[in-house]
Protein backbone atom coordinates (compact mmCIF):
# COMPACT_ATOMS: atom_id res chain seq x y z
CA UNK A 1 0.00 0.00 0.00
CA UNK A 2 1.49 3.45 -1.07
CA UNK A 3 1.24 6.53 0.76
CA UNK A 4 -1.37 8.24 -1.18
CA UNK A 5 -3.78 5.03 -0.30
CA UNK A 6 -3.02 4.94 2.93
CA UNK A 7 -3.69 9.12 3.07
CA UNK A 8 -7.23 7.96 1.60
CA UNK A 9 -7.73 5.50 3.96
CA UNK A 10 -7.63 7.84 6.45
CA UNK A 11 -9.28 10.34 5.24
CA UNK A 12 -12.62 7.83 4.52
CA UNK A 13 -12.35 6.89 8.10
CA UNK A 14 -12.01 10.58 9.09
CA UNK A 15 -15.48 11.46 6.96
CA UNK A 16 -17.50 8.15 8.10
CA UNK A 17 -17.10 9.97 11.87
CA UNK A 18 -14.36 7.60 13.18
CA UNK A 19 -11.45 8.95 15.37
CA UNK A 20 -8.21 8.56 13.44
CA UNK A 21 -4.96 9.16 14.08
CA UNK A 22 -2.22 9.29 11.97
CA UNK A 23 1.73 8.38 12.72
CA UNK A 24 4.85 8.99 10.88
CA UNK A 25 8.26 8.04 11.10
CA UNK A 26 10.24 11.50 11.49
CA UNK A 27 14.02 10.71 11.95
CA UNK A 28 15.93 7.80 11.80
CA UNK A 29 19.34 6.93 13.06
CA UNK A 30 21.62 3.93 11.21
CA UNK A 31 19.59 0.80 9.89
CA UNK A 32 16.00 1.52 9.65
CA UNK A 33 12.77 -0.57 8.52
CA UNK A 34 11.03 2.23 7.00
CA UNK A 35 12.30 5.59 5.63
CA UNK A 36 11.74 8.87 6.65
CA UNK A 37 7.84 10.00 6.14
CA UNK A 38 6.74 6.59 6.40
CA UNK A 39 2.57 6.40 7.58
CA UNK A 40 0.80 4.04 9.97
CA UNK A 41 -3.03 5.71 10.37
CA UNK A 42 -5.13 4.28 13.32
CA UNK A 43 -9.00 4.49 13.44
CA UNK A 44 -10.60 4.21 16.93
CA UNK A 45 -11.52 0.28 16.85
CA UNK A 46 -7.82 -0.44 16.25
CA UNK A 47 -7.78 -1.17 12.34
CA UNK A 48 -4.85 0.15 10.96
CA UNK A 49 -2.83 0.53 7.51
CA UNK A 50 0.38 1.44 6.52
CA UNK A 51 3.64 0.95 8.81
CA UNK A 52 6.33 2.56 9.97
CA UNK A 53 8.79 -0.32 11.10
CA UNK A 54 7.99 -3.39 8.73
CA UNK A 55 6.25 -4.70 11.82
CA UNK A 56 8.85 -4.20 14.70
CA UNK A 57 7.19 -1.88 16.78
CA UNK A 58 3.67 -1.41 15.08
CA UNK A 59 1.93 -2.96 18.50
CA UNK A 60 3.26 0.01 20.57
CA UNK A 61 2.41 2.48 17.98
CA UNK A 62 -0.96 1.76 17.77
CA UNK A 63 -1.46 1.67 21.03
CA UNK A 64 -0.13 5.05 20.80
CA UNK A 65 -2.21 6.15 18.15
CA UNK A 66 -5.53 4.88 20.02
CA UNK A 67 -4.57 6.85 23.35
CA UNK A 68 -3.71 9.99 21.04
CA UNK A 69 -7.56 9.64 19.50
CA UNK A 70 -8.71 9.42 23.05
CA UNK A 71 -6.92 12.32 24.60
CA UNK A 72 -5.96 14.39 21.76
CA UNK A 73 -2.76 14.60 23.00
CA UNK A 74 0.43 14.20 20.48
CA UNK A 75 3.48 11.74 21.43
CA UNK A 76 6.83 12.04 20.05
CA UNK A 77 8.03 8.13 20.67
CA UNK A 78 11.90 6.40 20.07
CA UNK A 79 12.53 3.06 19.69
CA UNK A 80 15.93 1.48 19.52
CA UNK A 81 18.14 -1.54 19.74
CA UNK A 82 18.53 -1.12 23.29
CA UNK A 83 15.10 -0.70 24.15
CA UNK A 84 13.29 -2.78 26.23
CA UNK A 85 9.79 -2.48 23.97
CA UNK A 86 11.80 -2.68 20.39
CA UNK A 87 13.42 -5.88 22.19
CA UNK A 88 10.27 -7.48 23.10
CA UNK A 89 8.87 -6.97 19.65
CA UNK A 90 11.84 -7.35 17.44
CA UNK A 91 13.63 -4.09 16.56
CA UNK A 92 16.83 -5.63 16.35
CA UNK A 93 18.38 -3.96 12.80
CA UNK A 94 20.69 -1.99 14.82
CA UNK A 95 19.15 1.58 14.29
CA UNK A 96 16.35 3.56 15.90
CA UNK A 97 13.66 5.60 14.72
CA UNK A 98 11.50 8.57 15.89
CA UNK A 99 7.48 8.34 15.53
CA UNK A 100 5.09 11.18 16.00
CA UNK A 101 1.88 10.51 16.78
CA UNK A 102 -1.14 12.92 16.48
CA UNK A 103 -5.03 12.10 16.03
CA UNK A 104 -6.57 13.94 12.91
CA UNK A 105 -8.32 16.69 13.30
CA UNK A 106 -10.66 18.94 10.40
CA UNK A 107 -7.57 21.04 9.91
CA UNK A 108 -5.13 18.03 9.46
CA UNK A 109 -7.84 16.67 7.35
CA UNK A 110 -8.15 19.06 5.55
CA UNK A 111 -4.33 19.55 4.57
CA UNK A 112 -3.84 15.94 3.99
CA UNK A 113 -6.71 15.86 1.63
CA UNK A 114 -5.08 18.62 -0.54
CA UNK A 115 -1.94 16.73 -0.44
CA UNK A 116 -3.80 13.64 -1.95
CA UNK A 117 -5.56 15.72 -4.47
CA UNK A 118 -2.59 16.98 -5.79
CA UNK A 119 -0.51 13.52 -5.73
CA UNK A 120 -3.79 12.37 -7.88
CA UNK A 121 -3.38 15.03 -10.24
CA UNK A 122 0.32 13.56 -10.17
CA UNK A 123 2.10 16.69 -8.80
CA UNK A 124 4.72 16.98 -5.87
CA UNK A 125 3.81 18.33 -2.62
CA UNK A 126 4.56 18.74 1.22
CA UNK A 127 2.83 19.01 4.59
CA UNK A 128 4.63 20.41 7.52
CA UNK A 129 3.48 19.27 10.72
CA UNK A 130 4.28 21.22 14.14
CA UNK A 131 6.08 18.76 16.83
CA UNK A 132 6.81 20.77 19.79
CA UNK A 133 3.27 21.54 21.79
CA UNK A 134 -0.17 20.70 20.84
CA UNK A 135 -1.06 22.44 17.86
CA UNK A 136 -3.08 21.99 14.27
CA UNK A 137 -1.67 24.49 12.05
CA UNK A 138 0.12 22.52 8.76
CA UNK A 139 1.55 24.46 5.72
CA UNK A 140 0.58 23.11 2.74
CA UNK A 141 3.55 24.49 0.56
CA UNK A 142 2.98 23.90 -3.31
CA UNK A 143 0.29 26.87 -3.48
CA UNK A 144 0.37 28.73 0.39
CA UNK A 145 2.93 30.66 1.79
CA UNK A 146 5.47 28.41 3.57
CA UNK A 147 8.30 29.49 5.96
CA UNK A 148 12.40 29.45 4.30
CA UNK A 149 13.19 26.25 6.51
CA UNK A 150 10.10 24.65 4.98
CA UNK A 151 10.39 25.98 1.27
CA UNK A 152 14.10 24.54 1.78
CA UNK A 153 13.38 21.14 2.83
CA UNK A 154 11.04 21.97 0.00
CA UNK A 155 13.76 22.41 -2.78
CA UNK A 156 15.86 18.86 -1.57
CA UNK A 157 12.38 17.00 -2.38
CA UNK A 158 12.69 14.85 0.47
CA UNK A 159 10.73 14.73 3.75
CA UNK A 160 13.09 16.10 7.13
CA UNK A 161 12.66 17.58 10.49
CA UNK A 162 13.44 21.32 10.22
CA UNK A 163 12.97 24.40 12.82
CA UNK A 164 10.86 27.16 12.81
CA UNK A 165 11.45 30.48 15.52
CA UNK A 166 12.92 27.73 17.80
CA UNK A 167 10.23 25.01 16.93
CA UNK A 168 10.66 21.96 15.62
CA UNK A 169 8.69 21.03 12.22
CA UNK A 170 8.21 17.49 10.01
CA UNK A 171 8.34 18.27 6.57
CA UNK A 172 6.63 15.08 4.78
CA UNK A 173 7.06 15.63 1.35
CA UNK A 174 5.06 13.90 -1.14
CA UNK A 175 5.77 12.62 -4.45
CA UNK A 176 3.34 10.84 -7.19
CA UNK A 177 3.18 7.09 -7.02
CA UNK A 178 5.60 5.85 -10.07
CA UNK A 179 4.04 4.70 -13.11
CA UNK A 180 5.18 2.42 -15.77
CA UNK A 181 3.83 2.98 -19.27
CA UNK A 182 4.48 -0.55 -21.44
CA UNK A 183 4.59 -0.07 -25.19
CA UNK A 184 3.75 -3.61 -26.68
CA UNK A 185 1.55 -6.41 -25.32
CA UNK A 186 4.04 -9.06 -25.58
CA UNK A 187 5.53 -11.95 -23.37
CA UNK A 188 7.50 -10.18 -21.40
CA UNK A 189 4.52 -7.70 -20.79
CA UNK A 190 2.76 -10.46 -19.46
CA UNK A 191 5.56 -10.77 -16.51
CA UNK A 192 6.49 -7.36 -16.13
CA UNK A 193 3.14 -5.61 -15.80
CA UNK A 194 1.84 -7.49 -12.44
CA UNK A 195 5.36 -7.37 -11.23
CA UNK A 196 5.39 -3.84 -11.56
CA UNK A 197 2.32 -3.55 -9.98
CA UNK A 198 2.96 -5.30 -7.10
CA UNK A 199 5.75 -2.82 -6.57
CA UNK A 200 3.94 -0.41 -6.30
CA UNK A 201 3.50 1.04 -9.95
CA UNK A 202 0.72 2.13 -11.76
CA UNK A 203 0.97 0.24 -15.13
CA UNK A 204 -0.43 1.10 -18.35
CA UNK A 205 -0.29 -1.46 -21.96
CA UNK A 206 -0.18 1.00 -25.45
CA UNK A 207 -0.34 -1.67 -27.84
CA UNK A 208 -2.71 -0.68 -30.89
CA UNK A 209 -3.10 -4.60 -32.02
CA UNK A 210 -5.79 -5.69 -30.82
CA UNK A 211 -4.74 -9.11 -31.20
CA UNK A 212 -1.94 -8.93 -28.40
CA UNK A 213 -3.85 -6.24 -26.41
CA UNK A 214 -6.62 -8.29 -24.92
CA UNK A 215 -8.31 -8.88 -21.23
CA UNK A 216 -7.51 -12.70 -21.47
CA UNK A 217 -3.70 -11.80 -21.81
CA UNK A 218 -3.63 -8.99 -19.55
CA UNK A 219 -7.31 -9.93 -17.23
CA UNK A 220 -5.61 -7.29 -14.15
CA UNK A 221 -3.85 -4.31 -16.83
CA UNK A 222 -5.24 -1.45 -18.25
CA UNK A 223 -5.06 -1.52 -21.94
CA UNK A 224 -4.79 1.24 -24.31
CA UNK A 225 -4.88 0.33 -27.96
CA UNK A 226 -4.14 3.48 -29.79
CA UNK A 227 -1.18 4.33 -31.21
CA UNK A 228 1.66 5.54 -29.04
CA UNK A 229 2.04 9.10 -30.94
CA UNK A 230 -1.59 9.44 -29.11
CA UNK A 231 -1.54 7.23 -26.60
CA UNK A 232 1.36 8.97 -24.55
CA UNK A 233 0.26 12.67 -24.93
CA UNK A 234 -3.38 11.46 -23.52
CA UNK A 235 -1.34 9.69 -20.62
CA UNK A 236 1.36 12.14 -20.32
CA UNK A 237 4.85 11.39 -19.43
CA UNK A 238 6.21 13.35 -15.90
CA UNK A 239 9.03 13.08 -14.41
CA UNK A 240 7.49 9.71 -12.07
CA UNK A 241 7.06 7.98 -15.15
CA UNK A 242 9.21 5.19 -16.73
CA UNK A 243 8.69 3.51 -20.11
CA UNK A 244 9.81 0.43 -21.18
CA UNK A 245 9.28 -0.45 -25.32
CA UNK A 246 9.13 -4.19 -26.25
CA UNK A 247 7.54 -4.58 -29.12
CA UNK A 248 10.33 -5.01 -31.83
CA UNK A 249 8.30 -3.10 -34.18
CA UNK A 250 9.71 0.07 -35.66
CA UNK A 251 6.70 1.41 -36.61
CA UNK A 252 5.35 1.08 -32.81
CA UNK A 253 8.66 1.41 -31.17
CA UNK A 254 10.15 4.26 -33.11
CA UNK A 255 7.39 7.12 -31.97
CA UNK A 256 6.79 5.91 -28.64
CA UNK A 257 10.72 6.04 -28.34
CA UNK A 258 10.84 9.91 -29.78
CA UNK A 259 8.19 11.28 -27.79
CA UNK A 260 9.73 9.10 -24.18
CA UNK A 261 12.89 10.70 -24.72
CA UNK A 262 11.94 14.24 -25.49
CA UNK A 263 10.13 14.00 -22.17
CA UNK A 264 11.26 14.26 -18.82
CA UNK A 265 10.20 10.46 -17.68
CA UNK A 266 13.03 9.25 -15.56
CA UNK A 267 13.46 5.66 -17.50
CA UNK A 268 13.63 4.78 -20.80
CA UNK A 269 14.53 1.28 -21.81
CA UNK A 270 14.19 -0.52 -24.90
CA UNK A 271 14.11 -4.56 -25.67
CA UNK A 272 16.58 -5.96 -27.97
CA UNK A 273 20.29 -7.27 -29.43
CA UNK A 274 22.80 -4.87 -29.79
CA UNK A 275 22.45 -5.15 -33.22
CA UNK A 276 18.71 -4.10 -33.58
CA UNK A 277 19.52 -1.17 -31.28
CA UNK A 278 22.26 -0.50 -33.44
CA UNK A 279 19.41 0.21 -36.29
CA UNK A 280 17.00 1.52 -34.18
CA UNK A 281 19.93 4.64 -33.07
CA UNK A 282 19.95 4.99 -37.08
CA UNK A 283 16.37 5.33 -37.65
CA UNK A 284 16.19 8.08 -34.26
CA UNK A 285 18.68 9.82 -35.82
CA UNK A 286 17.17 9.80 -39.32
CA UNK A 287 13.95 11.02 -37.31
CA UNK A 288 15.93 14.30 -36.20
CA UNK A 289 15.94 12.36 -32.35
CA UNK A 290 19.35 14.15 -30.77
CA UNK A 291 22.47 12.11 -29.90
CA UNK A 292 22.35 13.87 -26.42
CA UNK A 293 18.42 12.54 -25.71
CA UNK A 294 19.75 9.34 -27.28
CA UNK A 295 21.99 8.71 -24.48
CA UNK A 296 19.25 8.40 -22.28
CA UNK A 297 18.39 5.65 -23.99
CA UNK A 298 18.91 1.80 -21.78
CA UNK A 299 19.78 -0.70 -24.16
CA UNK A 300 19.43 -3.67 -24.40
CA UNK A 301 16.86 -3.30 -21.57
CA UNK A 302 17.00 -4.48 -17.88
CA UNK A 303 20.00 -5.55 -15.92
CA UNK A 304 22.70 -7.86 -17.10
CA UNK A 305 21.64 -11.02 -14.92
CA UNK A 306 21.62 -13.54 -17.84
CA UNK A 307 17.35 -13.48 -17.94
CA UNK A 308 16.46 -15.43 -20.52
CA UNK A 309 12.86 -16.11 -20.03
CA UNK A 310 10.41 -13.69 -20.30
CA UNK A 311 9.34 -13.75 -16.46
CA UNK A 312 13.44 -13.41 -15.69
CA UNK A 313 13.79 -10.12 -18.57
CA UNK A 314 10.80 -8.95 -16.43
CA UNK A 315 12.39 -9.17 -13.47
CA UNK A 316 15.69 -7.52 -14.87
CA UNK A 317 13.72 -4.60 -16.60
CA UNK A 318 11.62 -3.37 -12.77
CA UNK A 319 14.94 -4.24 -11.48
CA UNK A 320 16.86 -1.79 -13.37
CA UNK A 321 13.64 0.62 -13.36
CA UNK A 322 14.04 0.69 -9.71
CA UNK A 323 17.22 1.48 -9.85
CA UNK A 324 16.97 4.92 -11.75
CA UNK A 325 14.03 5.93 -9.71
CA UNK A 326 16.67 5.45 -6.63
CA UNK A 327 19.02 7.18 -8.45
CA UNK A 328 21.96 5.02 -6.23
CA UNK A 329 24.50 2.71 -7.84
CA UNK A 330 24.53 -0.99 -7.08
CA UNK A 331 26.56 -1.47 -4.09
CA UNK A 332 28.56 -4.02 -6.19
CA UNK A 333 29.74 -0.81 -8.15
CA UNK A 334 31.02 0.60 -4.92
CA UNK A 335 34.26 1.10 -3.02
CA UNK A 336 34.24 -1.98 -0.40
CA UNK A 337 34.69 -0.80 3.17
CA UNK A 338 35.05 -2.91 6.22
CA UNK A 339 31.72 -3.64 8.19
CA UNK A 340 31.22 -0.91 10.91
CA UNK A 341 29.46 -2.08 14.46
CA UNK A 342 29.82 1.84 16.00
CA UNK A 343 25.89 2.24 15.65
CA UNK A 344 25.14 -1.03 17.33
CA UNK A 345 23.81 -1.10 21.41
CA UNK A 346 24.51 -3.87 23.78
CA UNK A 347 22.69 -4.99 26.68
CA UNK A 348 24.23 -6.63 29.69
Amino acid sequence: MNELQILLQAEQWRRAGRGVAIATVVETFGSAPRPVGSHLVAEESGLFCGSVSAGCVEGEVITAALEAIAGGTSQFLEFGVADETAWRVGLSCGGRIAVHVQRMDDARLAALSRARAELAARRSCAVATPLDGIGSQFYTAWKDAAPPAVEAQLRVGESGLVRHEGKRLFVNYYRPGPRLVIIGAVHVAQALAPMAALAGFDVVIVDPRGVYAVDARFPDARLDLRWPDEALPAIGLDAFTAVAVLTHDPKIDDPALSLALASNCFYVGALGSRATHKRRVERLKANGVSPHLLERLRAPVGLDIAAVSPAEIGVSILAEIILARGQKPLRSLLPQAAPSFAGCETRA
